[in-house]
């Protein structure tokens, strides 16, 4: 049976460490599914489209990553395409808690449904989509925190 895994997040934008947590995790599980979760809380720079649009371009020489997009439950979407696996990148102690509240919620909804944390590497420890974004409003130098078509188009959406 093939180990099926959904790796769940907003991806405002998809930076160096979420792709570094999407490698790595492909290299564990036979299939992947990046998900942007339309989440309601979030004012998001960029639509749900141009997020998957992104995350498309930057993993398509990872085979065994597909891109998605769902709003609702994470394990009723994990479900849907048989997944038995959550995936979450952690880069300090401070998302543990979190994670741990998130994780426990999704196993009392689902309990067919393990979560697997992997810690970031250490040199994306401090980086976050709203740091990206941050920075690259007052024209910051974000060469190294993202890729070049990510850089690009927040440089677009920063300028009109």
């Amino acid at each position: 049976m093939a180990s099926i895994a959904v790796c769940p997040g907003s991806f405002d934008p998809i930076t160096y460490g979420h792709l570094d947590i999407i490698r790595r995790g492909a290299k564990v599980f036979d299939k992947i599914y990046v998900v942007v979760l339309n989440n309601s809380a979030k004012n998001p720079l960029f639509t749900v489209g141009e997020r998957i649009n992104l995350i498309k371009e930057v993993t398509k020489e990872i085979p065994n990553v597909e891109v998605d997009e769902f709003s609702g439950l994470l394990v009723d979407y994990a479900k849907s395409v048989n997944a038995t696996a959550i995936l979450r990148g952690l880069r300090a102690v401070s998302d543990f808690e979190y994670e741990m509240q998130i994780t426990s919620m999704n196993r009392y909804l689902n309990d067919h449904v393990e979560t697997f944390f992997m810690m970031t590497n250490n040199q994306y420890s401090f980086l976050s989509s709203s740091i990206v974004k941050e920075a690259a409003k007052y024209n910051g130098d974000i060469s190294k925190l993202v890729p070049t078509v990510v850089e690009r188009e927040l440089k677009r959406k920063f300028t009109t």
